[in-house]
């Protein structure tokens, strides 16, 4: 006989089933909120467009379809870069259609050409600029092509689609912005919170256990690592975005940057703290490494929030400042029992990493605490930027498949005077600067593919069965709300999406909805064929020339662009060089980890290299800046110039012989300077960046292990000399 379940389980489990049916529901009810709203704008759009009497209300009603986020920051941003794209499109119709009147052979390359730019360069971005190429593109397209053969009436055809693209965007933003409103500036804070007190807790954890142990290992700080460039990447997307709906985020814009560009530069030195700390410890240089962690402890005990207290950045200020401010002197304390070890350097370095890490520390508590007051704070805010790393032959690759695609249906057109060729370009056009930027692009397209074969048999139907049986705009409503609802509704499936949209944009065109509705089931016929064989070219093109995203050749490419930052630290200009170099990084290693598998012996290799590349990157920039601040003379000028040649070329291409290069050049710069400390104090600095460089190259636990020789040499003895932390 089976016992009663206790009934304290059983209201464990009637809770768990009313928190999942809540949950559900909430889920569902915003989810048929947001088809209702599509359908709304969707049908007005409509109605404007026929009262305005707009010469083809269906493209009015396609832009919403494409347009169409449950987030109305997200339609507002679509909307924004789409409008910028239809004046670049529109202006690019009229000079190609003025240089190419009544020449199709020319002017069909030239439109091919400028579709394939197009589509290469929403490649080069991973937000809603994308959106500007893919409009840019299919606008000149859906200007040019129907009066291709009356190149007169081509400012009109400009003027009509542009009026009906405006249309369309307009009535998607007011109506996302005012009924039933999904706000983004939500989700942007919540991932502006996740990201500092996150990071505050990794670092407050740190030192754990009774005896106050180093406590993350390699494989939590790569993790962290990947954590933060994910946090870093999204916050400053959703930043992008949501400037649009809320004027809030916009006047704070400029501390949202500067607060992730500080997040980044604090988290890199929270990593070359940590591997130093780690270093030691594996190197038998133990009490180093403990006098570090009591010097760092006071560090994270001031990031401790009290106990049942609402976490509050600005009080962590007090405690900060004061730590910060008292460092020096624990410093000294603690390097009194290294005065005259050979592991002073070690300890000198390292104290010198607490320093800059508690520095950046304090200034990103103190704009993480700005955002938080009613009002932006008065005066000049810090201008930075996240650049991004692009690959241009990932672009290329993009430009080729489109204006392969275009030439090969403008062939087709023109050999067989094809009625229905310019809507099979068109629509060509869109797809393929539509889906340049997707991941698993073939699949997508041919999901799509199904969505307007079902859209094809759906638009039958409607324009030759119940179109013709209503009268006025309300039953003309009331018939196609229930075939929009069943696209809109799959569009928010994720197995469904691309189905659903490709079924919506199919019904759309294919209806063709206008004030005198004309009834020609050939011209159905061949408008039809013409749109899913421009989708199956595609397909096909998809298959032939996969895009560069996520193949092993891309990966090669973006990695070693990775490594290139290393280059880049060691010898771009410095101004506004580690924004860049903090920003490109994280953006690369985002880009390469979207298509690795996690866990992977691939995903673990790229970390090791990002986290070197991080390190050594930053150690050279700080190198440099010290450099630049001392008159060195021309001999150690010379030897710290050629450290940094050497490790930027052993990171552009690593081998054997040029890690020995680089470990030696390292070696003869530190020994350069110091020969300098008693002339020039302040070349100190200079020792530090080159002590980590030197440490971070003898790791055996690195990723630039595999260049080692058997034996590593010892570092030159340091000169025995007063230090103040």
């Amino acid at each position: 006989m089976s016992a009663a379940p206790a009934p304290a389980a059983q209201d464990r489990g009637l809770l768990a089933q009313a928190a999942f049916k809540s949950d559900f529901l909430r889920e569902e009810g915003g989810t048929w909120l947001f088809v209702l709203r599509s359908l709304l704008i969707y049908c007005l759009t409509g109605w404007l467009a026929m009262r305005l009497e707009l010469e083809q209300p269906s493209t009015a009603m396609m832009t919403t379809v494409i347009v169409m986020h449950r987030q109305s920051g997200m339609v507002l941003a679509k909307s924004f870069y789409r409008t910028l794209g239809t004046f670049a499109g529109a202006g690019a119709a009229l000079l190609i259609m003025g240089l190419f009147p009544q020449q199709r052979e020319l002017f069909l390359p030239a439109l091919a050409l400028w579709l394939g730019l197009c589509a290469g360069g929403a490649t080069l971005y991973r937000n809603f600029k994308s959106y500007a190429f893919v409009l840019a593109g299919y606008t000149a397209a859906i200007v040019a092509l129907p009066v291709v053969s009356h190149p007169t009436a081509v400012f009109d055809s400009a003027m009509a689609r542009i009026a009906e693209v405006l249309l369309g965007l307009l009535v998607s933003g007011v109506i996302s912005d005012v009924v039933f409103p999904s706000r983004m500036r939500d989700a942007l804070r919540a991932a502006a919170r996740t990201q500092f007190w996150g990071f505050v807790g990794f670092v407050r954890d740190s030192i754990g256990g009774a005896e106050n142990r180093w406590t993350p290992t390699r494989e939590a700080m790569e993790k962290a690592h990947l954590r933060f460039v994910r946090e870093a990447t999204t916050l400053e997307d959703l930043r992008s975005s949501v400037i649009f709906e809320d004027p809030d985020t916009r006047a704070r814009s400029g501390r949202l940057r500067l607060f992730n560009q500080r997040f980044m530069a604090v988290s890199t030195s929270f990593q070359s703290l940590h591997h130093l700390i780690n270093r030691l410890i594996r190197g038998g240089n133990a009490d180093v490494a403990q006098a570090l962690i009591a010097l760092y402890r006071p560090l994270a005990e001031a990031l401790a929030v009290p106990e049942g207290g609402e976490p509050d950045s600005q009080a962590l200020l007090p405690g900060l400042s004061a730590c910060v401010a008292a460092l020096p002197a624990r410093g000294r304390a603690l390097r009194a029992a290294f005065a005259r070890s050979a592991h002073a350097d070690d300890f000198d370095t390292g104290a010198e990493l607490v320093r800059r890490f508690a520095g950046e520390l304090h200034a990103y508590v103190e704009v993480a605490a700005s955002l938080r007051r009613p009002r932006p704070p008065a005066g000049a805010v810090e201008t930075v930027r996240f650049a991004r790393g692009n690959d241009l032959a990932g672009a290329g690759l993009a430009t080729l498949r489109t204006v392969l695609v275009m030439l090969a249906l403008s062939a087709f057109w023109i050999v067989t005077g094809w009625p229905s060729g310019a809507t099979a370009m068109l629509l060509a056009s869109i797809l393929c600067a539509l889906f340049a930027t997707a991941p698993a692009p073939a699949r997508l397209s041919l999901h799509l593919l199904g969505g307007f074969v079902l859209g094809t048999a759906v638009a039958y139907a409607a324009v030759f069965w119940l179109l013709p049986r209503v009268d006025g705009f309300a039953l003309l409503a009331a018939c196609i709300a229930p075939l929009f609802l069943f696209g809109a509704y799959m569009t928010t499936r994720p197995a469904l999406a691309a189905v659903g949209l490709g079924y919506l944009m199919c019904l759309t065109t294919t209806m063709g909805l206008t004030n005198a509705m004309h009834y020609d089931p050939a011209g159905f016929l061949n408008n039809a064929i013409a749109q899913i064989a421009s989708v199956g070219a595609t397909v096909l093109a998809f298959q032939l020339l996969p895009p560069a995203a996520g193949s092993a050749w891309m990966r090669r490419r973006q990695l070693a662009s990775l490594r290139g930052q290393v280059a880049l630290a060691a010898q771009a200009p410095l101004p506004g060089l580690r924004h860049r170099f903090e920003s490109v990084n994280r953006d690369l290693l985002q880009q390469v980890v979207a298509h690795t598998a996690p866990g992977s012996e691939a995903s673990r290799a790229l970390l090791a290299w990002a986290l070197a590349v991080h390190e050594t990157g930053r150690a050279l920039i700080e190198l440099r800046r010290d450099a630049a601040a001392l008159a060195l003379p021309p001999a150690a000028a010379d030897a710290v110039a050629e450290a940094l040649a050497a490790v930027a070329r052993l990171y552009e291409a690593p081998d054997a012989a040029r890690y020995l290069a680089a470990r030696e050049r390292v070696l003869a710069a530190i020994a350069a300077a110091h020969r300098l400390l008693p002339e020039l104090p302040q070349a100190r600095g200079l020792l530090h960046h080159l002590h980590l460089i030197r440490i971070s190259l003898v790791d055996a636990e690195s990723v630039l292990a595999d260049y080692m020789p058997a034996a590593v040499p010892p570092a030159p003895p340091a000169e025995e000399s007063p230090r103040a932390v």
